[in-house]
């Protein structure tokens, strides 16, 4: 019993041996670039008006990609929306399982670089018959054999199996990234569709009680006109008022319901009455002042930006894995066993066998195939480098766009304060003048209308100047503060 043991022991440690010896020996170049990241191509800083106002209140010291959603958006009706749309929008759930796929795929790539180990166990018989036989008579022949080894392992001495494993990876990254910018542009998509909605059915009660307050005017000004003191052309140019005003009524009547089946589709799920706004919400309640007077660096950190750098990290490896296809590729076949005719002389002493088939294979003639593959890695580099600067140029963009609508809002909403309430005391005097007799109800209805307007105008003021806080908290890569760190595959 001790030989047999002995033999079986001896087996397996060459076994280990062979295949540490061979995992030793893969990988040992790298044929891949040096991978360099490519300068910025945007100044350094925003130095028009927009960057040199403050665009920063109590926030001011905190990255805005370090600022979670939760510490920027205030009021807790938002903050369910925004949670619940993390929780049900089927494009983040893509985004999610995109990852899983990419993960997946990062792990068969991956697993190609080391020995794939199979223990294989076969029986066979066969009879001769005596007409064939070497002795003349039918012979049985039976054979038993179990053996453990690789198979067609190939040697990564020039980095091919590595570097398609690093592009795997990098895929994989990209996926992250692509999840994390769907995460921020989700939750600024809520935000902006809950804020519309609110200042949608601030228009329309505004133009409900525009309504409501013109059809009784309307009324008035017909018993009047049935007794003589009211002219048909008033009565005519009022009653053209109330219908543009029933006008308004429906049209926003429709525009809240559209607003309404946004929401829903960004939610993914049914909303709860209770967190919709009734109307727009003051500024303080709602979003604090967006971070910002930061250097343009600060946009490498996009997800964006960064998904387009992982995607040139994996045209970069991509050109390694075709440089390596120029030089002889080896792949090892080995196993150890023992074979026996009989299941009970497996194990017996003299029973051990083994294989050992290295081969080689080596680019002869291939007409020039191998030459356009590493051609067409170096130009998709090249590509992926164009696009990774686009992208940094985009977001220079949004954010300088965001800064200029903010560097004027102040004074834009003071000015249409103003104005709205110069509206509305022209209309009052207006009104009091046309009932005094003073003035014809043209002067009136010119008033009222401006009034209106202005009403109208400082509404949509209002959410231009809350939107614009978010867009500039999105282009700033706010939103994720849940995960700072690369996930793992």
């Amino acid at each position: 019993m001790t030989q047999p043991v002995q033999q079986k022991s001896i087996l397996w440690s060459r076994t280990a041996m062979l295949l540490a010896l061979t995992a030793a020996l893969a990988g040992c170049a790298n044929l891949a670039p040096d991978y360099t990241q490519p300068a910025a191509p945007v100044p350094a800083s925003w130095t028009s008006q927009a960057a040199a106002k403050p665009a920063v209140g109590s926030a001011g010291e905190i990255d805005a990609d370090h600022l979670g959603w939760r510490e920027f958006f205030l009021d807790p009706r938002l903050q369910q929306m925004i949670a619940a749309a993390l929780d049900n929008n089927r494009d983040l759930r893509v985004a999610a399982l995109n990852i899983e796929k990419a993960r997946a795929q990062y792990r068969i790539t991956d697993a190609n670089r080391y020995p794939s180990i199979s223990a294989t166990g076969t029986s066979s018989a066969s009879r001769t018959p005596a007409e064939l036989s070497t002795t003349g008579r039918a012979a049985v022949s039976r054979q038993q054999s179990v053996t453990v080894g690789v198979s067609a392992y190939e040697l990564d001495f020039f980095g091919r199996l590595r570097n398609l494993s690093d592009a795997a990876l990098e895929s994989y990254q990209y996926q992250v990234e692509t999840r994390r910018s769907t995460h921020i542009s989700l939750v600024a998509e809520v935000a902006t569709a809950w804020l519309t909605l609110a200042s949608d059915r601030d228009l329309l009660k505004l133009a409900q009680d525009t309504y409501a307050s013109q059809s009784r005017t309307f009324e008035l000004s017909q018993r009047s006109h049935d007794i003589g003191t009211v002219s048909g052309v008033d009565l005519a140019s009022q009653e053209a008022t109330v219908e543009s005003a029933r006008a308004d009524v429906a049209r926003y009547t429709s525009q809240v319901e559209q607003d309404l089946n946004a929401l829903r589709l960004l939610v993914g799920a049914d909303i709860d009455a209770a967190l919709l706004p009734t109307g727009l919400p003051d500024t303080a309640s709602v979003v604090p002042a967006t971070p910002a007077g930061l250097p343009s660096q600060v946009l490498l950190r996009r997800p964006d930006v960064l998904a387009a750098e992982h995607t040139l990290k994996s045209a970069n490896a991509d050109i390694g894995a075709a440089r390596a296809a120029f030089f002889p590729s080896i792949s090892l076949t080995a196993n150890g066993g023992t074979a026996s005719r009989t299941l009970g002389g497996l194990f017996k002493a003299g029973s051990g066998s083994w294989t050992f088939s290295p081969s080689i294979n080596l680019p002869i003639f291939n007409a020039g195939s191998l030459r356009a593959s590493l051609d067409s890695a170096k130009i998709t580099r090249d590509i992926d480098v164009a696009n990774y600067e686009k992208a940094i140029q985009t977001a220079f963009r949004e954010v300088a766009d965001a800064l200029a609508v903010r560097a004027t809002l102040d004074q834009r909403l003071d000015a249409q304060g103003k104005a709205t309430a110069a509206s509305e005391k022209a209309f009052r005097l207006s009104d009091a003048r046309y009932k005094s007799g003073i003035d014809s109800y043209l002067t009136t209805l010119v008033a009222q209308r401006t009034l209106y307007s202005a009403q109208q105008s400082l509404i949509s003021l209002r959410l231009t100047e809350q939107s614009n806080r978010i867009t500039l908290y999105k282009v700033l890569g706010g939103g994720w503060s849940e995960q700072t760190q690369p996930m793992q595959p």
